[in-house]
């Protein structure tokens, strides 16, 4: 039986209603001075939670906490026998952010569930829904805390990471949220990756391919995992603006500016030869208390970061940051101090989800292009434990990690529908 007959859609217009209100209530009890915010283990991210566990509740559905202070999302009465397939994504959001990234994937899932326990549709293994905290790092500086802590890959060190804000660490917050922080300090797993059948993640596109290219869903095809140095310094000497030459000059600014021209040109011709890789330096400044339009800058701070969905290129650049930075302390008197060093791995969607993926998007008539991910998503950390991982992209407009995300619902039931039949026809149909 091929997938024309099978792609049978099951949401409709009712569905589309019901996921904006529960969009919209998430939304309101998050809402910031522009866009949302919902900070990583916060009592905001929590009552995110709560929304849509009541709204699981409400649908029949069962609901938990596990370990790591997630929300799991189950079928009452569901099969057993077979490892679960889980769907889901996380509901922190950066300051100020979009209300959809995160949060739709998690909705999705909610709304497969609740349809399939609806329509009373016999499954062929257990489904669960797990709205997992903590992706963003913009909070404590490293991401993917939920799904880390799931797989045993957060330590003592991770939990005395201060908050962005409060200072306060972030075992504190996960204590208080209701996580097993000894058990997580331990670095012991929370669950096994062989108890999960697959990681299936719906996520907003959060770059502008997809509105370019007129494609509603994706495929994703892989994950760039990132490099990142969060508070590096470059220390020189300050001195009058007017009074030391060039050539004594020990000045942070132009040694940075230098290093930061220099990657870009190993950037630029590493592209040109098709190798994936972008490079970022999102934080710059020289402190306020002590700069001057006529003081040469004795230092500066800034962050560096690197992605690529090859960690081999990630290793092979990094190498290539401290030999040039190397190079520019000895030409200009300066060091570079970089900090602390924090990886997260590229992800490897499984290749058999992805045609799973395409042959759904195919019967169901629905415009779909392949597409790598360019930002990082837990689905990575999900698939580097050894869970088979499927990824599918929605079109949004405006990107990502701004409060104009700009995602049609249309669109999104589109790509539930896509996660739906994902869940729940037998693969075996799809070959």
């Amino acid at each position: 039986m091929g997938p024309d007959h099978l792609m049978r859609p099951v949401f409709d217009k009712v569905d589309l209603e019901y996921a904006a209100e529960l969009f919209e209530s998430v939304r309101k009890i998050s809402a910031a001075r522009l866009g949302v915010t919902r900070p990583s283990y916060s009592d905001v991210e929590t009552a995110a939670l709560r929304v849509v566990g009541d709204a699981a509740k409400a649908a029949g559905l069962a609901t938990r906490y596990d370990a790591a202070a997630n929300l799991v999302i189950e079928m009452p009465g569901a099969p057993s026998g077979k490892p679960p397939y889980w769907m889901g994504s996380h509901l922190d959001s950066v300051p100020e952010g979009g209300n959809y990234d995160g949060l739709a994937g998690v909705v999705a899932g909610l709304m497969c569930l609740a349809k399939a326990r609806r329509l009373g549709v016999a499954l062929q293994r257990p489904l669960a829904v797990v709205g997992l905290r903590g992706e963003e790092s913009a909070w404590f500086g490293k991401p993917y805390l939920g799904s880390y802590a799931l797989f045993g890959k957060l330590g003592q060190r991770d939990l005395e990471r201060k908050h962005r804000d409060t200072g306060r660490p972030l075992g504190e917050y996960m204590e208080k949220a209701g996580a097993d922080v000894r058990r997580i300090a331990a670095g012991e797993p929370l669950v096994e990756a062989q108890s999960i059948g697959a990681w299936l993640e719906l996520h907003i596109e959060q770059g502008p391919i997809m509105v370019a290219r007129e494609a509603p869903v994706g495929v994703v095809t892989g994950i760039r995992g990132n490099l990142r140095h969060l508070s590096a310094h470059c220390r020189g000497a300050a001195g009058h603006s007017g009074a030391v030459p060039r050539w004594l000059r020990k000045d942070a600014v132009f040694a940075l500016a230098e290093l930061l021209m220099r990657l870009d040109e190993n950037w630029q011709a590493l592209n040109s030869r098709g190798v994936d890789l972008v490079v970022t330096s999102g934080i710059v400044g020289t402190d306020p208390r002590e700069h001057s339009i006529s003081r040469i800058p004795g230092e500066v701070q800034f962050s560096l970061e690197i992605r690529s969905q090859s960690l081999e290129t990630l290793e092979a650049f990094y190498q290539l940051v401290l030999v040039e930075s190397a190079g520019i302390e000895k030409a200009r008197g300066v060091k570079f101090e970089f900090g602390e060093r924090v990886l997260s791995e590229p992800g490897l969607i499984d290749r058999e989800w992805a045609q799973r993926l395409r042959r759904i998007c195919s019967g169901l008539h629905y415009p779909y292009i392949d597409i790598p991910s360019g930002a990082g998503h837990d689905a990575a950390n999900f698939a580097n434990a050894g869970v088979p991982s499927g990824m599918i992209f929605i079109r949004n407009d405006n990107g990502s990690h701004n409060p104009d995300e700009k995602m049609a619902l249309e669109d999104f039931i589109m790509g539930t529908e896509v996660l739906y039949q994902a869940a729940t026809v037998d693969p075996e149909t799809l070959r």
